[in-house]
């Protein structure tokens, strides 16, 4: 079986992950989400966690991160970790089995060479700023039990910064950049195209199996 990566990046509420799971939900194969590699801090006093800077590529364990790919794309399961965002801690992991698709999606999916290096195509997702803060504080408010004002301070402090200096950049390597500010169907379908043209293995691009 062939193993095709594709890299999936753009800012906080660009809609990546719906994306993911919609691509996923047609064709199958595998995610492996960014937010899964951020460095564990229980090293750290409780109190100290809360001030870091998680917005910016050193916050994450690269080196694991294109370790678990080389290792996917020879055909092994790898233990992606499970992160716990209100400890900022791995509490755990979930085996991935190998796939014929895999998508990596997060903030900084075409930030690191080592990682571009390994995927076959390069997405970058773009939406409006004002649409992504409220997606991102629908998300945080819902999943994270972040009140919004929290929300805001982060976004305002560290979040829209680095998306200026890490993020914006890095649609420079992107192979395709599609922009997600309208029904999520027609986003999904238009990167479908897209991918199609793109993948020589027009195998990898098929539906899933039911």
């Amino acid at each position: 079986m062939k193993t095709t990566l594709i890299g999936l990046a753009g800012g906080t509420g660009a809609g990546k992950s719906t994306i993911v799971r919609a691509l996923m939900d047609r064709f199958g194969g595998c995610a492996i989400d960014l937010d899964a590699y951020y460095l564990d801090r229980s090293g750290l006093p409780p109190e100290e966690r809360p001030r870091i800077n998680y917005d910016q590529p050193a916050a994450f364990d690269d080196a694991l991160l294109v370790e678990h790919l080389g290792r996917l794309l020879g055909g092994e399961a790898v233990p992606k970790p499970v992160y716990a965002f209100d400890t900022h801690t791995r509490v755990g992991v979930e085996v991935v089995a190998p796939a014929r698709l895999v998508i990596v999606e997060g903030l900084f999916a075409l930030w690191w060479e080592s990682l571009r290096s390994l995927l076959a195509v390069k997405v970058f997702v773009d939406a409006p700023a004002d649409v992504r803060l409220v997606r991102r504080i629908r998300r945080d408010v819902a999943e994270r039990h972040r009140t919004t004002e929290q929300v805001l301070q982060q976004y305002v402090g560290t979040v829209r910064p680095m998306h200026e200096r890490y993020v914006e950049p890095t649609r420079a390597h992107a192979d395709v950049i599609v922009t997600n500010d309208g029904p999520i169907e027609d986003t999904v379908e238009r990167l479908i195209t897209v991918l199609r043209g793109r993948i020589a293995d027009g195998s990898t691009i098929a539906p899933a199996r039911r």
